[in-house]
C-alpha cells in the first residue's frame, strides 16, 4: 500500500494533505497497490467520507485521547509503529511544518531515509524524485531506495485532484502505548484567530507590505485594499522584526507560504526567503520605487512609484468598480 499522513480541519483534509493524497493516488495506480491514509486527533474518523473522492481504501485512526492536541513525538511514534506493522511501499507526509516534523520522527524511529519537499516522484528501481532545495531556488534530482520510501510533498507543487466517490472508506483504529515522555512536547494552549479574518494561507488575494511601507501606521492602506478585495495582508520579515505586524502575517521561507490568485507586493524588495514564500502565486503585482528590485523583475505586472500614491488610486478605482 501507499500510506499518506493526513492533517484535517472541519471534517475534511486540509489543502496540503489533499496535495499529498493526489501524489499518493498516482503512485498507488502506477505501483498497483491500494491507497491508505492515517490521521490523528479529534474528528479523525469523520474525514473518511471526503477521503472517498481521493481514492483511499482504508483510513487508519490513531486512537488515543491524549492526542487531542498536537504532540509530534507521540504522533511520529504511532505512525512509525504502523509503518513497521504494515510495511507500506511508501509513506507520504505533507509539506507543512507539522508534516515535516512528524515525518522526521518517523524516520528517526524506523532508521529510514526521508526525502523532503518533493515535486515529482517516479517509481522504479530505485525511485527517482525531484525535490526543492535551498528554499525552492534549486531543484535536485535524487534516488530513493529502501524497504519503505519516506517523502514529503513540497507545498503547492501539485494541484489537488479529486475523482468520483468510490467505495466507502474502511476505518481501522489502532493504538500505540504512549508514555508521558512521548507526550513531553505538545500544544498546551491556543490563541483563536480573529473572527471573520481570512487565513493568509487560503486567501485568493494577498496584499503584502515590506520596508517601503514605512511604519506600522502605513499599513492602513494595505488593510483597506485587502478588505475591499476579500483578501488578507502579508508582510516581509523586516516588518515583523520591526514590530510593525505580527509574525503570523509573515510570508516567506520561515513564515507562511502562499498560493493566491493575485499577490500585490507593496514596497517589498524581494529577498530570496520572501520570494520562496510567494512563488506559488498565480500572478504578482509589484509596487515599488526601485525598478531593479528582485520582486519587480519577477512580477507579472509592476507599477514603479510610491506605494502611498499608488494604493489610494487603486483603492479609489476598486470602490468605483464595486
Amino acid at each position: 500500500m501507499i500510506l499518506v499522513v493526513v492533517e484535517h480541519e472541519g471534517g475534511e483534509p486540509d489543502r496540503l494533505s489533499s496535495e499529498a493524497l493526489t501524489l499518493g493516488r498516482g503512485l498507488a495506480e502506477v505501483t498497483g497497490v491500494p491507497l491508505h491514509a492515517v490521521a490523528y486527533g479529534p474528528g479523525a474518523a469523520a474525514i473518511a467520507g471526503p477521503l472517498a473522492t481521493s481514492g483511499v481504501a482504508v483510513l487508519h485512526v490513531i486512537d488515543d485521547p491524549r492526542l487531542a492536541e498536537y504532540a509530534p513525538e507521540a504522533i511520529g511514534l504511532s505512525v512509525a509503529d504502523l509503518v513497521k506493522r504494515d510495511r507500506p511501499v511508501a509513506l507520504i507526509g505533507t509539506g507543512s511544518d507539522r508534516g515535516g516534523e512528524i515525518m522526521a520522527h518517523v524516520g528517526a524511529r524506523t532508521g529510514l531515509p526521508l526525502t523532503a519537499n518533493c515535486t515529482e516522484v517516479k517509481p522504479g528501481e530505485p525511485w527517482l524524485v525531484t525535490r526543492q532545495r535551498w528554499g525552492g531556488s534549486l531543484l535536485e534530482e535524487a534516488r530513493l531506495d529502501g524497504p519503505v520510501r519516506l517523502l514529503t510533498v513540497a507545498p503547492h507543487a501539485l494541484e489537488p485532484v479529486f475523482g468520483p466517490a468510490g467505495a466507502p472508506v474502511t476505518v481501522q483504529s489502532f493504538a500505540t502505548p504512549l508514555t508521558e515522555r512521548d507526550l513531553r512536547v505538545r500544544i498546551t494552549a491556543r490563541v483563536p484567530a480573529e473572527v471573520g479574518r481570512i487565513s493568509l494561507a487560503d486567501a485568493r488575494v494577498v496584499v503584502g507590505g515590506g520596508r517601503g511601507v514605512g511604519s506600522a501606521e502605513g499599513f492602513a492602506e494595505l488593510d483597506t485594499l485587502a478588505a475591499l478585495l476579500g483578501g488578507a495582508v502579508g508582510v516581509s520579515r523586516v516588518v515583523t522584526s520591526a514590530g510593525w505586524r505580527p509574525h503570523a502575517q509573515q510570508v516567506g521561507q520561515t513564515g507562511t507560504r502562499i498560493a493566491p490568485e493575485l499577490y500585490i507586493a507593496c514596497g517589498i524588495s524581494g529577498a530570496i526567503q520572501h520570494l520562496v514564500g510567494c512563488r506559488s502565486a498565480k500572478a504578482i503585482l509589484a509596487i515599488n520605487t526601485d525598478r531593479d528590485a528582485p520582486m519587480v523583475t519577477r512580477a507579472t505586472y509592476a507599477v514603479i512609484g510610491d506605494l502611498h500614491t499608488v494604493l489610494p488610486a487603486i483603492i479609489s478605482a476598486v470602490r468605483a468598480a464595486q
